[in-house]
């Protein structure tokens, strides 16, 4: 089963909600603690490993706190699975890392898992933390809409 882990869903629930808060400059830890219900300690780990992968930039202090390094629609869900779950491969085989299996000299699956993983990415890659702050099936309902909408209204011009 491909599932991303329950850290790794609540740290892209912690970014989402960074996001969400357009004006505010820096959120303390346990603000975002108390608005996600996620326990303090879980929210800090989470905190400490997504400014360590760059996607967070951190403050210390009495008004410190944390905020988003890039623009929410600079940020893609790959780059967050990434930052908690460490490279995205569907087998040992489709990833950069250096393959270790004993069947790789007589399978014939190596190239295809590959492409299949890059097309994963791929996708992924074209969802950002904007999408995932807002609702990205509204996102697709909206755009499925309004081109059926346009091919309608050219079929009717023709």
């Amino acid at each position: 089963m491909l599932k991303v882990s329950k850290l790794t869903d609540y740290g892209i629930g912690l970014m989402a909600s960074l996001a969400r808060r357009e004006g505010d400059n820096l959120v303390a830890a346990r603000e975002l603690s108390a608005d996600s219900g996620l326990p303090l300690p879980t929210v800090s780990k989470l905190l400490k490993v997504l400014t360590s992968s760059e996607l967070l930039v951190s403050t210390r202090g009495a008004s410190g706190g944390y905020a988003l390094a890039r623009r929410p629609d600079q940020i893609t869900l790959v780059d967050m699975i990434e930052a908690v779950e460490g490279p995205l491969a569907l087998t040992e085989c489709s990833g950069n890392a250096a393959c270790v299996c004993e069947l790789e000299t007589t399978c014939g699956l190596k190239a295809n898992w590959s492409w299949i993983n890059q097309q994963l990415l791929n996708t992924l890659r074209g969802i950002t933390l904007q999408n995932m702050a807002g609702s990205v099936a509204r996102d697709l309902r909206t755009l499925t809409n309004e081109n059926t909408i346009q091919n309608s209204t050219k079929k009717a011009v023709s």
